[in-house]
């Protein structure tokens, strides 16, 4: 069985919101034309507290992007974003959401950022999603959205961890930064992990 996951298609993540990806909102068509090619679909949602420490306002001195060390983690501080119950952490409406049968809401511990939808940063919590998937039965899970070579990269990663065959739809996803992709995706396909296009999966 396989799943689709959507990862973060949220209007903070989208052009004008407080954390636009390029273009992320050229994501949202094929995630839509995808969707009745696979028997489950999940999403991701980033759902911040307002003092997350992430947060670059959190940081007296500190500027938005700059990496610092957090409780031993490197960590990159973001705008704010994704803030609970706000309009920028909604799912985009341009997203079709009726057949999404689970919500992964991650990133809601203060002291510590999650950008993959099964664990935090520190691998000290689970969301429960790899349950939930293993649960359905699922074996293989295909990972889109944004962005790219952050929660996207991440997911798809732990997925491998976890057992799953995982891939990444290349043409759903958009990057903070190219280059970085670039490497993120060298060192999946090392682990195992794939890169797929959405004419392919429409294709098969």
């Amino acid at each position: 069985m396989k799943a689709l996951i959507i990862v973060d298609v949220q209007n903070d993540f989208l052009p004008g919101g407080a954390l636009a990806v390029d273009k992320g909102d050229q994501v949202i068509p094929p995630i839509n034309q995808l969707q009745d090619k696979f028997e489950l679909l999940v999403a991701t949602q980033d759902w911040h507290p307002a003092e997350h420490k992430s947060f670059a306002s959190q940081h007296e001195g500190r500027s938005v992007f700059e990496e610092i060390n957090l409780n031993g983690l490197p960590q990159v501080l973001w705008p704010d974003h994704c803030v609970q119950e706000t309009k920028g952490a909604a799912f985009s409406s341009d997203l079709d959401q009726k057949r999404i049968e689970a919500i992964s809401r991650k990133g809601m511990e203060i002291n510590i950022d999650s950008y993959s939808g099964f664990f935090d940063n520190g691998k000290k919590k689970a969301t429960g999603l790899g349950a939930y998937l293993k649960g359905r039965g699922v074996t293989s899970v295909y990972v889109a959205g944004l962005a790219a070579d952050y929660c996207v990269y991440f997911t798809a990663l732990d997925a491998l961890d976890l057992g799953f065959e995982s891939s990444i739809i290349t043409d759903a996803t958009k990057a903070i930064d190219e280059k970085e992709l670039v490497k993120k995706l060298q060192h999946f396909s090392s682990k195992g992990g794939k890169e797929i296009t959405s004419h392919q999966i429409i294709a098969k």
